[in-house]
């Protein structure tokens, strides 16, 4: 291990001693400037997950959180610079962590929470005017070959817990008393102009939704929602996601885009 990998290891593992080849300036003990350099770099990581996870700290509290975070740090540290990019692996930690484990739908939290952050940083594009996806649906021979494009930062969580409620309930929109965690819900998370938006569908509207991503055309979309979920209704779903900017261009194909 050269001197570099031994001071970040050191860093994050306070069974570490201090590395051997620190010196300081004034001749006053490497260990102890070592340790409050430590302390600094770990208390800053977990503010960036306090940070990005909000909800989770919440739903745990702050001590239990910093606790479990440190844990987190400790064992997954940042690969990049961008600390808004950090924190991918926590739902997962979670979900092995067991002091948490009386919190089984702490980590579809946590998931939810990423898929925000995701949604922030998307790349930019302009929603679909209305009237040209009217043209569209007005030409029913070729409704089936319509394909969809939706905004860069759409994501689905499908979550055998109430994670849109547990979100709302935090924001105030809801009052944590009446949620019913163990209740089965679909998040749609996405950016609308500056705001990004939980907002809670149907199982065959994320359905419809997931296979629209996969690049298949609006009549294979709207099959499999409807052998899914026989409550799926198109035109509702359309005009929710017309109206939350979630569409952002239309063509019948490749070859053939709309005149």
């Amino acid at each position: 291990m050269n001197s570099q990998e031994d001071f970040v290891a050191a860093l994050l593992d306070p069974e570490r001693d201090c590395p051997a080849q620190l010196t300081t300036w004034n001749g006053s003990d490497p260990a102890a400037r070592f340790a409050v350099y430590r302390n600094n770099v770990l208390s800053s990581l977990i503010d960036a997950l306090a940070a990005s996870f909000p909800v989770v700290q919440q739903l745990v509290g702050e001590d239990f959180f910093r606790a479990m975070a440190a844990l987190y740090v400790r064992q997954s540290p940042p690969r990049t610079c961008i600390l808004a990019d950090y924190g991918a692996g926590l739902p997962e930690f979670i979900e092995a962590f067991a002091p948490a484990s009386s919190l089984p739908y702490l980590a579809d939290v946590a998931r939810l929470e990423l898929l925000r952050i995701r949604a922030y940083h998307a790349a930019d594009a302009a929603p679909l005017a209305a009237d040209v996806l009217a043209k569209a649906l007005a030409s029913p021979d070729s409704l089936a070959s319509l394909l969809l494009q939706l905004h860069p930062s759409c994501n689905l969580l499908e979550s055998a817990f109430a994670v849109v409620s547990l979100w709302a309930a935090h924001q105030g929109a809801l009052a944590l008393a009446e949620v019913d965690p163990y209740q089965a819900q679909c998040a749609l998370v996405l950016r609308n102009g500056l705001e990004v938006e939980v907002l809670g569908i149907r199982p065959g509207d994320a359905l419809f939704l997931q296979t629209l991503q996969q690049g298949l055309p609006l009549g294979h979309a709207a099959q499999r929602a409807l052998a899914l979920d026989a409550g799926f209704d198109l035109g509702a779903c359309l005009t929710y996601l017309l109206r939350a900017g979630a569409i952002t261009h239309c063509a019948y194909d490749k070859q053939r885009p709309l005149p």
